[in-house]
């Protein structure tokens, strides 16, 4: 059976991407922290899963969970491990700042390069970096850290598909870049949003759907669709009020 490798897998996005691709014939390696929620979800999965207990946020660890995959002949990577934190820059903790950095960008840095070796060798494979349609707005307050990170994961992706593009290579790399998602992603960044979001299980059956026509940027929603639109006609002074009241609005729960 092909294999895909999933980090973040132990809820949210990550979990129904595991049971979507498990649903289409995929043997897993779920990666995660929390090992007990990875149990939970092997055992509900109709392919076999291999699990692995890791803080991807270090850089070390990165590595050796590359060297425990490179031999299962992996076809698709998901970079799905991040998470975010709310407040003003200006007083915030900020060794979570460097934390959600290592994760949400250093992490997906190094694997999608380290996997993209592979798979270019082969030319053979995809991998789908989980980002945010906070990619697409010029600034995102109060959510300073977790706005830039997004910008670098859409940003780098983009870059690697137009690479890959222009060598006529059978590689596909895309971003997904969903609005809000009922996660626990709330709960950790600690904001409640206006709207309650899509239903994650829905935003993994389009993503994997999109991964395998090798879109590149993966949009789910119309709203957040008509979203990244606005942000290509719109001033970014615009947008970055925009971006200030919606975020206001997070804390607010209004």
């Amino acid at each position: 059976m092909p294999t895909a490798v999933i980090t973040g897998a132990s809820s949210g996005i990550g979990r129904d991407i595991a049971i979507e691709l498990s649903r289409r014939g995929y043997d897993l390696i779920l990666a995660a922290r929390r090992t007990d929620r990875l149990r939970e979800l092997s055992a509900i999965l109709k392919t076999h899963a291999e699990i692995i207990g890791i803080d991807l946020s270090n850089e070390v660890n990165c590595y050796s969970f590359y060297d425990k995959c490179k031999n299962a002949d992996a076809e698709i990577l998901i970079n799905n491990a991040g998470f975010g934190s709310f407040g003003e820059f200006c007083g915030g903790d900020l060794e979570r700042d460097l934390q959600m950095i290592d994760l949400n960008v250093r992490a997906v840095h190094i694997l999608t390069k380290l996997f993209l070796e592979d798979f270019t060798a082969k030319n053979r494979g995809r991998i789908l970096n989980v980002a945010s349609a906070a990619g697409f707005l010029p600034s995102g307050p109060f959510m300073g850290t977790y706005y830039a990170t997004k910008a670098y994961v859409l940003s780098l992706t983009r870059s690697i598909a137009k690479e890959l593009k222009e060598k006529n290579s059978t590689v596909t790399v895309s971003a997904l870049c969903p609005g809000p998602v009922k996660t626990e992603f709330n709960d950790v960044a600690g904001v409640r949003f206006a709207s309650s979001g899509m239903e994650s299980a829905a935003v993994a059956e389009l993503a994997v759907d999109r991964l395998m026509k090798g879109k590149t940027v993966i949009v789910p929603g119309t709203m957040i669709k008509l979203g990244k639109f606005l942000s290509k006609i719109l001033p970014d002074g615009v947008l970055s009020e925009f971006a200030y009241k919606f975020q206001r609005s997070k804390a607010d729960g209004k």
